[in-house]
Parts: structure tokens; sequence; C-alpha cells
């Protein structure tokens, strides 16, 4: 067990001890799953979005999730009217960028919201931070297909770019603030058979953000608690139904001991000056 493990269950351990309140501005696709998964980790969800009542919304609440899964221009003037108020207060911003490079609305979107607020974390798949950063994408309405690069080059180049942790998911998770980058391998191929899976993961990294200051730390304990629900919930499922229903009860179960005995990050160092696609050297 490295260091960063024993850092991920201490963040694990103080969102259940806590009880965050994470106001989530999100699409109705997910709601409901990502309110679930939000109490599972040991959180307390809120989903809030008319512009009359955001700023008082997340003014009680420790993170601010802004997801762009079903989007319109009105929820965007909500986001940013949140947005601010939680920059005024300290509360962290974790970004979920669904389906940008898709359509411009989304894209243009996403980098409002990056350059008008603060944001803490962005949470996304290979192909959603690829198109942000200004690289060669391909999405399928909101599923990512492909991205130039490996995951960890596309990752730090965004991180570069916008001065904010990325926490790319795939195979491999990534998380990066261009000098600090972790590699999370936990996880399995059945969380990409059910829908939200990627927004639930956002949801887990509000959670320890709400507790945890430093991002990259929060974000990587985050991956690594919810990538290792995933595996242990893919043993007993029978499809994925009865995947998304063990899903909830792993991370809810998940032990100090199971986190310590399972999780799999890798810690890695890179230089900011370090040109985007350079192997970082492991510590």
């Amino acid at each position: 067990m490295n260091d960063m493990t024993q850092t991920a269950c201490e963040v694990i351990a103080k969102v259940r001890s806590r009880r965050p309140l994470i106001h989530h501005i999100t699409n109705f696709v997910v709601m409901n799953t990502t309110a679930n998964i939000t109490l599972c980790m040991g959180a307390l969800p809120v989903m809030a979005h008319a512009k009359e009542e955001v700023e008082e919304m997340v003014a009680a609440a420790s993170a601010l999730v802004l997801n762009l899964g079903t989007l319109w221009p009105e929820q965007v003037e909500a986001m940013i009217l949140a947005g601010r108020r939680a920059n005024q207060m300290g509360i962290p911003i974790v970004l979920d960028p669904v389906g940008v490079g898709a359509t411009q609305l989304r894209t243009r979107s996403a980098h409002r919201l990056l350059n008008e607020l603060s944001v803490a974390i962005v949470r996304g798949n290979g192909a959603e931070i690829a198109a942000l950063a200004g690289l060669d994408a391909k999405i399928s309405g909101v599923e990512s297909i492909s991205s130039a690069g490996d995951a960890s080059a596309v990752a730090s180049e965004f991180a570069k770019q916008f001065g904010c942790v990325a926490a790319v998911t795939g195979p491999v998770d990534v998380v990066t603030d261009d000098v600090r980058l972790m590699r999370v391998a936990n996880g399995h191929p059945m969380m990409a058979t059910v829908t939200g899976t990627g927004c639930m993961a956002t949801s887990v990294v509000a959670a320890c953000a709400a507790v945890e200051k430093d991002s990259v730390v929060a974000a990587t304990a985050a991956l690594a608690a919810y990538g290792l629900a995933g595996q242990i919930a893919a043993q007993r499922a029978q499809g994925p139904g009865t995947f998304q229903v063990y899903l909830y009860d792993a991370l809810a179960g998940l032990s100090d001991d199971v986190l310590k005995a399972g999780t799999r990050i890798e810690v890695y160092r890179q230089r900011k000056t370090a040109a985007a696609g350079t192997k970082p050297k492991v510590v």
C-alpha cells in the first residue's frame, strides 16, 4: 500500500463522517442515479436548478456539480449564478462536460463556464477532455469514440490550458494538475453498460472535493473507490440491471480494509514545462 492509497482511505472516511451537501445542477437522465450514488458515498445530494434559488442553495453546500448532459441556455445561466456564488465562498466546482464536441452549444457552454468560473476539477471521458483542449476527438451523441493521444497527454494538455485538475475516466483513469499525475487502475468494463456511470463518477468526485482541498487527491480517492466498487459489483451482477444495484451496494459497503487492499493507484510526477505527451516519471 502506497501513501496515496492511505490518503484516499482517509478522504473516503471524511466524506462518511462529515456527510457534506452536494449541490447538483445536472441532467434529467441521471438525476436519480447521481442522487443515489451520492448517498451511497456518504454525502447528501440536492438537485436545484432554478435561477431564483441556485445561489442560496449552493451557499448551503460543500461542493457544486455542473453537468451538461441535458443542456439548454437557461440552465447555463443558472450554472453561472451558482458558480459565481460558489467561487465567492470557496466552494469547489466539479464540471462534467457531457457530450462536449458533439454540438456547438455544448462546447461553447463548457468554455464559457471554464472562462467565467474558477473550476476545481473537470471530470470527463477522453474525447470530451480532448475536445475542450482543442485536440482531435470523436463523439457520438454523448459517448466517447476516440481522442488524439493517450489519456495522460490529453489530461496534461487540458490541465495546462485551463489551470484546473483534469480527471479523465476510461480503462485506466488519469488525474493531473500538470504537475502531479495519478493513474487509477480500478474499474470494470460493465461500468460502460449502464447509463450515467460517468455522471455518477462526477458526483463521487464532488463528494471527495467537499472534504479535501487538494483537488488531485480528492479526484484520485473518488475514482479509486468508485472503480473498486464497480469491480466488486461486477463479480455479483448477472447483467447491466443487477450491476447498477450492486454498484450502489458495493460503494455503500466499502470498508477501509477493502479499500486498502483493492485500490490500484500509481503516483507519477511531471514538470510543468514538459511537452504534452512526455512520459511522466514514476516516483
